[in-house]
């Protein structure tokens, strides 16, 4: 469990350095676009809730599934083309925010405090 929340840990710090870089900042915005596109059509066109909309647009970029599917030919549609488009945006995000964590790490500062420590006593 520890080494699943201190990954959570490492990729919040990498948002968080990464927030400083123009780069980042037009691909959040894009990322967060594109969900907001998909969250609305997926509220007028296949009438889900908010929430459900979201969800799914979320399920869809990240190729997890879920038990919602869109039942009308547009939604269908519109489906196919936002998971092709979406989904190299979302993965460029990704491995935006992964190198930079890397690179952190290469350059020897650890996300953890203590690790620093260790090493500056060595």
């Amino acid at each position: 469990m520890v080494p699943f929340l201190y990954l959570f840990y490492r990729f919040g710090r990498g948002i968080l350095r990464s927030l400083k870089d123009p780069e980042f900042d037009a691909l959040l915005t894009l990322v967060v676009i594109i969900l907001g596109i998909g969250t609305y059509f997926y509220h007028l066109n296949e009438h889900w809730s908010w929430l459900d909309s979201l969800y799914f647009s979320v399920t869809a970029l990240t190729t997890l599934g879920s038990n919602l599917y869109p039942v009308t030919a547009a939604g269908k549609l519109f489906t196919m083309v936002y998971i092709l488009i979406g989904i190299g945006v979302l993965l460029s995000f990704i491995t935006y925010v992964a190198e930079h964590a890397l690179e952190e790490r290469k350059n020897g500062r650890s996300f953890l405090p203590w690790r620093n420590r260790n090493r500056d006593n060595a």
